[in-house]
């Protein structure tokens, strides 16, 4: 419990990291809406759609970032298994950041309805007219935003649990970028 990481995650890792996760918590809720609520779904949609492509833009800088500032190295502590998870649920976060602006793209295209960004911004189809690849992008887009949903709380939790139970650092190294060494 007295071991801290390396080191801290630099200053824009943690912005890009804080910012899309405000976006993707956003995303969630205003994918739920877009569900539950037939008065709102128009204004949403003219929300989820930009805010999709935001989320891929950003997560594409995320990437580039981290090749060129890796994150600081995990507790020695750790036991593997937690090591193995750690790792594991990034690269599902990173490929679930991808794949749902991607798949959703991929559906209004198949639907043959435009993303508007911004006015008469709009991004170019990127699949062509199909209705029945529509149904099966908007299904599977429906099951990946479960699975990021699922993704998201369970490095919530892990957060939760370096930060108040495991005292080590490594929630710290994200959150202000100190490290609190915490000897007991």
């Amino acid at each position: 419990m007295g071991n801290s990481p390396q080191g801290m995650f630099p200053l824009v890792s943690r912005i890009l990291h804080w910012s899309m996760a405000a976006m993707i918590l956003a995303m969630l809720f205003i994918g739920i809406g877009m569900v539950a609520s037939l008065s709102d779904y128009h204004w949403l949609v003219s929300i989820h759609k930009p805010l999709g492509i935001l989320i891929l833009i950003f997560v594409a800088l995320r990437l580039v970032n981290r090749l060129f500032q890796p994150p600081p190295s995990l507790p020695q502590a750790m036991p593997g298994w937690q090591r193995f998870i750690a790792h594991a649920s990034h690269l599902v976060l990173y490929g679930l950041m991808f794949a749902l602006p991607l798949v959703g793209w991929g559906m209004l295209s198949a639907a043959g309805y435009p993303i508007v960004l911004y006015g008469p911004l709009q991004l170019p189809p990127i699949l062509p007219h199909n209705v029945a690849m529509y149904a099966v992008l908007r299904a599977a887009h429906t099951v990946l935003a479960y699975l990021l949903f699922a993704t998201f709380i369970g490095h919530f939790a892990a957060a939760l649990m370096h930060a108040l139970i495991y005292r080590d650092g490594v929630f710290q190294s994200m959150a202000s970028g100190k490290i609190r060494r915490i000897d007991s």
